[in-house]
C-alpha cells in the first residue's frame, strides 16, 4: 500500500469541474495580473474569515515581509518569534535590517511558550511574530498584555493555521495584523506560490496594498517605493474554487486527528498532538513524537508511507543564524524536540484503511 504525506490530486478530482473552469475563465478573459478574480476572492476571504481588509500578495513570506516594513520595522529593531517555524518566519525579519530574537517552544503544543517572552524584550523590541505552528493557535492572550504593556505590534503567522480558533476567535484576528500562506499544501492552497495578509486596520491595509504593487494604488501613481508582490489571477481563481469547501475540509481534518488519536492511543513511545482548552486546532500536520523517530520514519517509508520532519533544526541553530551565538541549552524544548517530532499522512480525504495502515506500522516500531 502507498499512502502519500498528502494527496493535492485527491482533493482536485473532488472539485475538478470547478478548478477546470475557474482555471479556464481566467484564461478567457486574459485576467492574469489583478482584475476581477484577484477582487473577488479578497472580498470572500475577508468576508469569511470575518474581516475589513484581504490583501493579496505573491507568497506567504512576502506577506510577513511587508507586515513587518507597514509596521515600520528596521535596522536596529528586534523581532520576537518562536524557535521552532519555517524560516520565512525570521528571514523576513532580517530582510527587514531587524534582529530576530527566538523563545523556546510551549511542550505540549509546540507554539512559542509566553512564560519566556518578557525576559527577551528590550528597549529596541518592536514586535512579537506568534506562528500558530501545525495548526494548533499559540496562547494569545499573555501576548496581547505584553504588547499592551510594552507598546509593542503582534503580527500573526498563520501559514499553517487557516480558521484555527482561539477562544472562539479566529486567528489573524486577534494581532494587529496577520499573515497566511496559499502554498499548494497548505489547508487552503493554489498551484502555485501565493499568500495574503489581513487586518482591520484601514490605514495598515492600505499601505500593504500599496507597497505590494510598486508603491501605488492606481498605476503610475507611484507615492512611494514599493516592492512587486501580487496574487496572480489564476491563483486567486483556484483558491476562490476551493473557499466554499475551506470549513468542511477543516472538519475532515480534525476527523482524521481524532481517528488518528484513537489508533494510536496506546502506542508505546508515542507522544501524540495536544489540542488545548483555549484552542480549535486545524491540524494543517499531525506531528507525533517519539524517541524511536528515526526508526519509525525508516520504516514507514520503506512501507510506502510518506513522512516528513517539521523541522530538523531549530531556527537559531542553523547556519543563518549562527552570528547570535544561539546553543542548544538556550532552547532546550525546540532542541530535544527536533530529534523526536515526526509528521505523518494528513489531509482531509485520507481515508480510515490508510490510517490504520499509517498506524499499524507506527505500532509496529513501538
Amino acid at each position: 500500500m502507498k499512502v502519500p504525506f498528502v494527496d493535492l490530486y485527491a482533493q482536485y478530482t473532488t472539485i475538478q469541474t470547478d478548478i477546470d473552469n475557474a482555471i479556464k475563465n481566467v484564461i478567457s478573459d486574459t485576467a492574469f495580473i489583478g482584475g476581477k478574480y484577484v477582487w473577488e476572492f479578497e472580498e470572500n476571504y475577508a468576508e469569511l474569515y470575518g474581516v475589513k481588509h484581504c490583501i493579496g500578495v505573491a507568497n506567504g513570506t512576502d506577506a510577513i515581509y511587508i507586515a513587518l516594513k507597514m509596521l515600520e520595522v528596521g535596522p536596529g529593531d528586534e523581532v520576537i518569534t518562536v524557535a521552532n517555524s519555517w524560516i520565512s518566519t525570521s528571514e523576513t525579519i532580517g530582510q527587514t535590517g531587524a534582529t530576530p530574537v527566538f523563545v523556546d517552544i510551549e511542550p505540549d503544543y509546540y507554539t512559542i511558550d509566553v512564560t519566556k517572552i518578557e525576559e527577551k524584550i528590550t528597549d529596541r523590541t518592536k514586535a512579537i511574530i506568534p506562528v500558530h505552528l501545525y495548526g494548533h493557535p499559540a496562547n494569545m492572550d499573555p501576548i496581547l498584555d505584553l504588547c499592551k504593556k510594552y507598546e509593542l505590534k503582534i503580527i500573526e503567522d498563520c501559514a499553517q493555521a487557516h480558521f484555527a480558533e482561539y477562544k472562539g476567535k479566529r486567528v489573524g484576528t486577534i494581532g494587529d495584523i496577520a499573515t497566511f500562506s496559499f502554498y499548494p499544501g497548505k489547508n487552503l492552497g493554489a498551484y502555485g506560490d501565493a499568500g495574503c495578509i489581513i487586518t482591520n486596520d484601514d490605514a495598515l491595509a492600505e499601505k500593504c496594498r500599496r507597497f505590494a504593487n510598486h508603491g501605488a494604488l492606481v498605476k503610475h501613481k507611484h507615492t512611494i517605493e514599493g516592492i512587486n508582490s501580487r496574487l496572480d489571477g489564476l491563483q486567486a481563481a483556484i483558491l476562490n474554487a476551493k473557499l466554499p469547501h475551506i470549513l468542511d475540509w477543516t472538519e475532515a481534518r480534525r476527523n482524521v486527528a481524532n481517528q488518528y488519536c484513537e489508533l494510536l492511543e496506546s502506542a508505546n513511545h508515542v507522544v501524540l498532538p495536544k489540542e488545548a482548552e483555549y484552542a480549535k486546532h486545524v491540524y494543517h500536520l499531525f506531528v507525533i513524537r517519539s524517541k524511536n523517530r528515526d526508526e519509525i520514519k525508516a520504516f514507514l517509508e520503506e512501507n510506502g508511507v510518506g513522512t516528513a520532519i517539521h523541522y530538523p533544526t531549530p531556527l537559531p541553530l542553523l547556519d543563518a543564524y549562527s552570528q547570535y551565538g544561539y546553543k542548544g541549552d538556550n532552547i532546550p524544548i525546540a532542541n530535544e524536540y527536533s530529534k523526536m517530532i515526526l509528521s505523518i499522512p494528513m489531509y482531509p480525504e485520507l481515508g480510515l484503511p490508510d490510517q490504520y495502515f499509517v498506524s499499524e506500522g507506527i505500532r509496529k516500531c513501538c
